[in-house]
């Protein structure tokens, strides 16, 4: 009881800056403040308070220096901070000294509720209970001959998914999808359905007025029920909208450090993206490649790299991060140059395509164009028999979709084509599911092969052992 109670005095005796140092605001120009008066008391990413003429204070973060001078970007609105403005500075002595970058106090009482990048409780259910350990939102990925391997397959409920782009716990997938083609339905029904100990969604630069029909419509009550929602609007400040990415993984690493299955969805890193190029700017970067500069490219993996498997535990046990990442493509260009970034660091990607959609088949996944790269060593060889034989009929129909609606193929032709024709229907039929239906791996691959009318392949007795 005594040592529960140092502890105790501990942590709050932590949490109180042995100083406060001030300075001054010299400058005001976009995005950016210049604050001179804190030599080399402040480093890169440093949390510092800025003082409104009101009285008011703004929560803010060095992000560079310009000579003694140090440059700053706030999580919140500049209006009312001008030159001369006060700026606080708190100091901390010894170990316990808060790490640059922020830090969240994350607890399981976080589950069911909706909170801000910085940790504060935004859905009106009271104040969020704060966790005994202090966890740096920047932290470095799991090093990566020391951490785990992938799990057992995942379930995910959504049909399409589970056949052909099957996954495994701590798998990273990518969801490429232009504006308006079913990626935020899609991402509900994976966090409703998708086995898993607890779910962790971050919505990066989502529009104010979705929220709540995501959260309650699309999400429900059940989702929420095993969910952490990290929200910032598209209206808030840059940092706001790159912390949002950050925070989520914190959250996720926490549940996976339990040795728990997390699932984090993502939506979106092309948004995550365009936050970084604003503080990039702001800083005077020199735009790169579609006015991205260098700085975007070197952090998306350092984001990325976070989710997958945890450190290997005494026990040979893992905790897993399963994540899907949806990435906004420009003018559905799937190799625009975030979404050709994000491809070559994921584990696979799941493509959405529009004319799929506006066909009204939902969701309106494109097969032929998504893949997983841990399939073929997660399915049995007659589930991967059965998925090879589907694509390829698909992609005959494809490739003489043009001259089957012109009437210019004649029927016995080519016998693959006449299957083709005879077999997409039904394949079309097993791809498509209501938002709010769930189709578990055993049930999906006995729907497609009910379509393809297959027997399956009986097992070999003696690979059992």
């Amino acid at each position: 009881m005594a040592l529960d109670l140092m502890e105790q005095l501990s942590a709050t005796c932590a949490c109180i800056p042995a100083a406060t140092a001030t300075a001054r605001i010299t400058g005001v120009s976009g995005l950016a403040v210049t604050v001179s008066g804190l030599g080399g008391l402040a480093s890169v990413g440093d949390r510092i308070t800025l003082m409104k003429r009101d009285g008011t204070e703004v929560p803010a973060e060095i992000i560079g220096f310009s000579g003694t001078v140090a440059r700053a970007m706030t999580f919140g609105s500049l209006d009312g901070i001008g030159s001369g403005s006060e700026v606080r500075f708190p100091l901390f002595i010894g170990p316990s000294a808060p790490k640059p970058g922020g830090s969240l106090r994350v607890s399981d009482a976080w589950v069911g509720r909706i909170i801000d990048p910085l940790g504060r409780p935004i859905d009106g259910k009271g104040p969020l209970p704060q966790g005994d350990r202090t966890r740096s939102v920047r932290s470095s990925p799991p090093e990566a001959t020391l951490r785990g391997r992938l799990g057992p397959r995942i379930d995910l409920g959504v049909r399409a998914m589970n056949l052909f782009t099957t996954c495994r716990e701590g798998q990273r997938l990518g969801l490429f999808a232009g504006s308006g083609v079913g990626k935020s339905t899609l991402m509900s029904m994976l966090a409703r359905n998708t086995a898993c100990d607890v779910a962790v969604i971050s919505l990066v630069g989502e529009r104010g007025r979705e929220v709540r029909e995501f959260v309650e419509d699309d999400l429900g009550p059940e989702g929420l029920a095993r969910s952490v929602v990290v929200v910032a609007t598209s209206d808030s400040p840059p940092l706001m909208r790159r912390e949002a990415a950050y925070a989520a993984l914190t959250v996720a690493e926490y549940f996976s450090d339990q040795g728990k299955s997390a699932l984090l969805l993502m939506d979106s890193v092309t948004r995550f993206c365009q936050a970084l190029r604003e503080i990039g700017l702001s800083m005077g970067e020199p735009p790169a490649t579609r006015g991205y500069p260098p700085s975007v490219f070197a952090e998306l993996p350092r984001l990325l790299e976070r989710a997958g498997p945890g450190l290997v535990r005494p026990d040979g046990s893992a905790g897993q991060i399963s994540a899907l990442f949806s990435v906004l493509v420009e003018g559905d260009d799937q190799n625009e140059p975030i979404a050709d970034a994000v491809r070559g660091i994921l584990d696979g990607h799941v493509v959405m395509d529009r004319r799929i959609a506006e066909g009204g088949r939902y969701p309106a996944i494109d097969v032929l164009r998504s893949l997983s790269r841990t399939v073929p060593g997660c399915n049995s060889a007659d589930e991967n028999a059965l998925t090879r034989r589907s694509r390829a009929i698909l992609a005959t129909y494809a490739d003489m979709a043009d001259m089957i609606r012109l009437g210019a193929y004649r029927a016995g032709a080519d016998p693959k084509v006449d299957e083709a024709i005879r077999l997409q229907p039904a394949i079309e039929a097993v791809l498509s599911q209501g938002k709010h239906d769930c189709a578990r791996l055993p049930e999906s691959f006995a729907a497609l092969r009910d379509a393809l009318d297959e027997t399956p392949i009986p097992e070999d007795p003696s690979a059992t052992g």
